[in-house]
């Protein structure tokens, strides 16, 4: 099967690079390319591609407003390219926000080492791309055409567990600290009652990866200020976009976010946001939990990684943390939250319909670690009704 790929971009080095790229792969056809946000606004509608790939540095219409545009007349997996400063993190969050779903760095050397590796990793992501759920669509599935372009082999759209041999959904999260016990894993995830009475929790931990900034955003707006437990949140993102997603979050949410440094100590209605390229652990000693931040270890595939945070959080509040993983690709907090459960805490995840790719949310519910499987918007109001 063919993934068909609009390319945006007002370089024209680029997208004939790109263009090369992908078409190499044997997988994906570039069925057209624009010049502006305009252009492609009018090409999606024109040739309705599997995935758009998009620039938000253009003239007539830049990305992000192209983005909204398609996103009201033909909802559309959109990857945007961004730069890896300050003000392209803020531009990138704005247009996650807008519908995107996912972003790479418009610079080929910051995205891989050799010629070979960025091959894959662009490839990789297209694909992963085309299988996901626009966040800003405003329109019904039904409304995008089903029958293929000619010539043009059109992927239907699978859902994310059941697609086939090349691994959409791939486990390429990173092993946990400690290695767990291996458990027999259930074929279906199945959805608990959602009747429990309040709980005393000492710290409530979020993990997530494509789709996250937009589902952290929802939940967190929704937590009062006097929110009673400490939260430590762990997004797939690189460095440079943390300060800025921490940033942007403290100034939406009336609970105080911040990206966390190494000693911090974790407090009631606080959210720590681990930082991009590192690692964030937990510890309690004496009662009193703080945040140890440490350099990001080559041999895990995830900087921060979703594990390694709940893995420390199992052995420094056993029975005493609630786990929840939202929205991404791949599997990572699987084994995190397999240390939780052993320990005697309690885990949330997101379920199929509401999350953007359903990766990470899926694997801890097939291996039967969800105590409750929630659709996106539940998430924030059962926090705050389910813990004391």
């Amino acid at each position: 099967m063919t993934v068909s790929v609009l390319v945006v971009d007002d370089s024209g080095f680029f997208r004939k690079r790109l263009t090369e790229i992908l078409t190499a792969s044997g997988q994906i056809e570039v069925v057209g390319a624009a010049t502006n946000g305009r252009e492609g606004v009018e090409l999606a509608e024109k040739l309705r591609p599997d995935v758009i790939t998009m620039d938000y540095e253009m003239p007539v219409m830049d990305g992000i407003s192209a983005v909204r545009e398609i996103m009201k007349k033909h909802p559309t997996p959109v990857l945007m390219f961004s730069s890896l400063t300050y003000e392209g993190a803020r531009v990138t969050l704005d247009a996650l926000e807008a519908g995107a779903v996912d972003f790479l760095p418009k610079n080929f050397e910051e995205i891989a080492r050799d010629t070979s590796q960025l091959q894959k990793i662009l490839i990789d992501r297209i694909l992963d791309v085309a299988g996901s759920k626009p966040s800003g669509r405003s329109a019904t599935p039904a409304a995008r055409p089903t029958a293929p372009r000619p010539g043009i082999s059109r992927p239907a759209a699978p859902k994310p567990p059941e697609r086939p041999a090349r691994p959409a959904i791939r486990d390429r999260s990173a092993p946990a600290p400690v290695q767990p016990e291996p458990s027999r894993e259930p074929e279906t995830p199945r959805r608990p009652s959602r009747k429990a009475a309040p709980r005393h929790y000492s710290v409530v931990a979020i993990g997530t990866s494509t789709g996250g900034p937009v589902a952290l955003q929802k939940v967190l707006t929704a937590l009062p200020v006097s929110f009673p437990a400490p939260i430590v949140l762990v997004q797939h993102m690189p460095a440079s976009f943390t300060p800025a997603f921490a940033e942007r979050l403290n100034k939406l949410c009336r609970i105080q976010v911040k990206q966390a440094e190494d000693g911090d100590i974790l407090k009631p209605g606080h959210a720590l946001l681990a930082p991009g390229g590192k690692q964030m652990m937990i510890e309690n000693r004496g009662g009193q939990a703080r945040v140890r931040i440490l350099p990001g270890d080559e041999r895990l595939n995830y900087k921060p990684c979703v594990d390694v945070t709940f893995g420390s959080l199992a052995r420094s509040f056993p029975g005493k943390t609630l786990g929840v993983i939202l929205t991404g690709m791949g599997a990572d907090g699987k084994e995190g939250c397999r240390m939780m459960k052993q320990s005697g805490s309690v885990v949330w995840s997101q379920d199929e319909k509401s999350s953007v790719i359903y990766g990470m949310p899926m694997a801890v519910a097939k291996a039967g670690l969800s105590d409750e499987i929630l659709p996106l918007d539940e998430v924030g109001p059962r926090l705050v009704e389910g813990v004391s």
